[in-house]
């Protein structure tokens, strides 16, 4: 796919990933519409990338169908055909309790955005790709966290990023079988852990969404995650968003489905945890 002169569509795109991955579109020559929760922010951001190009931003929360719907209006308003979607807004609650302990709004906020955000974007965008006939491209964020391997002490997110992985893989078959000229792809990003504001993903959950009495957890921070993996005894490293999207573009122009840059530790984790599988042992801690 040559996507010069494209479109795409970035969700969570004020900051993090989402941030820079639409930095390096727009470098790749990419018309880029950005859609974030935080519209001060969303600002900052489309005011810091225009001179790399034709870049702007939509306010959009990804829990809400209305406003996926409106975010996919307006990209084509403006640019008339949309070639890459990338469903990359994504929460984390502060999940070092029991799965039994979570408060259930924790796992209906986490849901919402991690796995409903991705389902809407596929809704709201799909049919005018395919409608177009064009060339394009679905790319789905989901985690090494939940996708390739779980970590025990984060329940929600894993089970949603496993969500995110499966609902890839049957888009991907769905959009073969029915002879379209869209590709799906995954994006794991990696192959350590993203040092994004994700880890604050808790300034965008507003007492109004409360759907009972529970009170929220508190914030987990990065530091929080570095403490968890050591207690673990597992090595704590960092990748930054720029370094993702220098993956996910080699990906895409690769025409990868699975965009997962790996390090030696997590091959080893992951052939244990596929060992186990095959052995019908316990998954591997």
């Amino acid at each position: 796919m040559d996507f010069k002169g494209k479109t795409a569509v970035i969700t969570g795109g004020a900051s993090g990933v989402g941030k820079a991955l639409g930095s390096r579109l727009l470098r790749e020559g990419m018309q880029v519409v950005l859609s974030d929760v935080e519209k001060g922010p969303l600002e900052e951001t489309v005011a810091e990338l225009s001179p790399l190009g034709a870049v702007s931003g939509v306010v959009c929360d990804v829990s809400k169908f209305d406003q996926v719907e409106n975010l996919a209006a307006e990209a084509v308003a403006r640019h008339q055909k949309v070639h890459l979607l990338c469903n990359n807004a994504g929460v984390s609650a502060y999940e070092d309790v029991p799965a039994w302990d979570l408060p259930l709004n924790d796992w209906r906020w986490v849901f919402d955005v991690n796995i409903m955000g991705v389902v809407h974007g596929i809704k709201a965008f799909v049919p005018g790709m395919i409608a177009h006939g064009e060339q394009g491209a679905i790319m789905n964020t989901s985690s090494g966290n939940g996708g390739l391997l779980v970590l025990p002490f984060t329940p929600s997110y894993s089970a949603s990023k496993a969500a995110v992985s499966s609902i890839t893989e049957t888009l991907h078959h769905q959009l073969k079988v029915n002879q379209t000229n869209l590709r799906a792809h995954v994006l794991y990003p990696g192959p350590h852990v993203v040092a994004s504001n994700i880890f604050t993903a808790y300034r965008n959950r507003l007492p109004g969404y409360e759907r009972g009495q529970e009170q929220a957890a508190p914030y987990m921070t990065i530091d929080d995650l570095k403490t968890m993996y050591e207690g673990m005894g597992r090595t704590f490293e960092t990748t930054t968003p720029e370094e993702v999207a220098d993956h996910a573009w080699e990906g895409l122009q690769a025409g990868s489905y699975f965009i997962n840059p790996t390090s030696d530790e997590l091959l080893d984790q992951m052939r244990a945890r596929f060992e186990a599988i095959l052995a019908k042992q316990d998954p591997p801690s």
